[in-house]
């Protein structure tokens, strides 16, 4: 699987690192290590077990190695591995440079458009360029978007497909890549600037890097999301030479 391509790489970068800090929040963790790379992680929570506890080692995790933390990524626990999605992002986003919109990097004027994972932000202007535009969604929220088991018929039509990269998390992103038979793009702050993605037809990363550690560490316990973020984060896009 991809997490696995995803562990192996950062293993050597997190071989000394610490964990110092986790803020689990509503839409988004994030993860500080001892070194200063913050990562962030959109929060999974669908198919936790537990009542009142989301997460087993809660309260263990300050000064955990941050390869066993890592690690967790593998597990079927959806909070575990959000937790460890943003520990591996504290270890490869520390970089990158701005780039094109989605929008930009695609020729999707006349395209068919395929999104996994509603971008409202995109949606008025793919609907206005693109010849069709089908939004997969696992809990839709109107006839407009598709229910996610929609994807096995639709995704192989698309020209150009944009694929959150929460799909890491749920593990879920080996199968739409099987499925996407256009341009690929993943999309979002759980985004890893990893070239291991492109072994796997990803051809376009639009991530985040953090910034300002505090804000965001702040933000994201108060339950704030993207709009919050503002200026502690940077937008960055890497383009990868796919097969």
């Amino acid at each position: 699987m991809i997490v696995d391509d995803l562990l192996a790489e950062v293993r050597p970068a997190l071989a000394e690192r610490a964990v110092v800090d986790v803020r689990i929040g509503l839409g988004y963790t994030a993860v500080l290590l001892d070194d200063g790379g913050c990562g962030l992680a959109g929060t999974l929570t669908e198919g936790a077990h537990g009542c009142c506890t989301h997460l087993v080692q809660a309260g263990e995790l300050i000064g955990r190695p941050a390869v066993e933390v890592a690690e967790w990524i593998l597990s079927c626990d959806p909070v575990a591995s959000s937790v460890a999605m943003a520990t591996l992002n504290a270890a490869l986003n520390r970089h990158g440079e701005p780039g094109p919109s989605p929008l930009d990097a695609f020729p999707v004027d006349g395209a068919s458009v395929g999104m996994v994972g509603c971008f409202s932000p995109l949606v008025p202007e793919l609907r206005r360029r693109a010849s069709a535009l089908h939004i997969f969604e696992r809990r839709p929220v109107s006839a407009e978007v598709h229910p996610d088991w929609a994807a096995e018929r639709l995704l192989p039509t698309c020209d150009v497909v944009l694929i959150t990269s929460l799909t890491l998390v749920n593990k879920t992103l080996d199968h739409l890549l099987q499925l996407a038979k256009g341009r690929v793009a993943l999309i979002g702050p759980t985004t890893p600037l990893s070239p291991v993605l492109a072994r796997y037809g990803v051809c376009h990363l639009f991530a985040t890097v953090v910034v300002d550690h505090k804000r965001v560490l702040a933000t994201v316990s108060q339950a704030g999301g993207t709009q919050r973020f503002q200026d502690a984060v940077r937008k960055v896009y890497l383009p990868l030479t796919c097969d």
